[in-house]
């Protein structure tokens, strides 16, 4: 059974379960819902709990599988929990984790709980994980959209009693905030939490209101900028937000290199994909075949059917003369600076995939 991390409130009111799974790629709401899961079960006599973490291809599982089924002298209960951070859990753990979801069945003394990453849509066929569906509750946390990230730093503001100045200045405001902490959860919850405790609501004759100002002095620029999350700022044609971006690996001291690579092997891919299709491949066979899945697969679904072959064959050729550039060639009618070159590379990939489609050139 499915269920949206808004409904645990609801869903507990129900009573707890014997087994969740919890899978993405948001540390911070994972980690919320574990803990409420958690906090839900010690109030119900669950005073026990072993953490299992599955590392590497020998893994012991039969550890896991005693721990299922024994209680210390001192417990009624227990929590057990399963982390596969990888989310491979191998030809044993497969077997392993449907003995495990099948014993859940009925079992009020044990809450089980299995913490994955974000998976790809092969492994979610797999029968381990069709096993822990059908058995227990599956739980998956998307990512915070970059266009909805204002309204969740908003809704989190709210929990602890502030809010930003209504109107235009305080949208200036959340977007100011997103910005800084560029889809970083975790380094916003830090931020929203050092706002409550330096502009404490109702503290001082304080009506938790924020000023532009406030947040400003207050919020860091925390911004952990990754050469991946760029690559998806690029083929979402978000020209501002990737100049910014380019900007921060650069002061952040990243390699030239690794940011060429990621913005080259984005055109490359293309081009395969591309290559692919027009040989009659099916563009989800293409996409699979050249291992793009994820975030990127939607992204190249929208983008490449209106990218032509002379498009894609002339960014190939900008991609090798900025691997030049970057290893200290002089390439004519480019920037000798490696940032500034691979700062165009990137802006005519972005002036591509933002032209595909009305609306889709949305900025940061």
């Amino acid at each position: 059974m499915n269920l949206a991390p808004a409904q645990l409130q609801e869903h507990l009111k129900r009573g707890l379960k014997s087994l969740y799974t919890l899978h993405g790629d948001e540390p911070l709401l994972v980690q919320e819902f574990a803990d409420a899961l958690r906090a839900a079960a010690r109030a119900q006599g669950y005073t026990e709990r072993t953490v299992h973490t599955v590392a590497g291809a020998h893994f012991d599982w039969s550890e896991v599988l005693a721990s299922g089924g024994s209680l210390s002298l001192f417990a009624d209960k227990q929590i057990v929990e399963i982390r596969i951070p990888s989310g491979k859990p191998g030809k044993d753990g497969s077997v392993a984790l449907q003995q495990i979801a099948e014993r859940a069945q009925g079992d009020d003394s044990t809450l089980t709980l299995v913490m994955l990453p974000r998976l790809d849509s092969m492994t979610a066929k797999g029968a381990w994980f069709g096993a822990l569906e059908s058995f227990g509750i599956t739980v998956k946390f998307d990512p915070i959209d970059r266009r909805t990230l204002p309204q969740w730093i908003a809704q989190r503001l709210q929990q602890q009693g502030q809010r930003v100045a209504a109107g235009e200045e305080g949208q200036r405001t959340l977007q100011f905030f997103a910005d800084r902490v560029e889809g970083n959860l975790l380094a916003a919850h830090q931020e929203i939490q050092k706002l409550g405790l330096l502009y404490p609501a109702q503290s001082g004759g304080s009506d938790g209101v924020l000023s532009f100002d406030q947040v400003e002095n207050a919020v860091l620029n925390v911004a952990r900028y990754d050469v991946f999350k760029l690559s998806e700022a690029v083929l979402g044609g978000q020209t501002v937000r990737v100049a910014r971006m380019l900007d921060g690996l650069q002061s952040e001291g990243e390699s030239e290199v690794l940011v060429h690579w990621a913005l080259a092997e984005d055109i490359r891919s293309m081009k395969r994909v591309k290559d692919a299709i027009s040989a009659g491949r099916p563009m989800p066979m293409a996409l699979r075949e050249n291992r793009v899945w994820g975030i990127k697969e939607k992204l190249f679904e929208r983008v490449l059917p209106q990218i032509g072959d002379t498009t894609l064959a002339n960014l190939l050729h900008a991609a090798h003369k900025v691997d030049g550039i970057v290893k200290g060639l002089k390439q004519p009618d480019w920037p000798a600076d490696g940032w500034q070159a691979l700062h165009r590379l990137a802006g005519m990939v972005c002036e591509q995939c933002a032209a595909q489609g009305p609306g889709r050139a949305r900025q940061a």
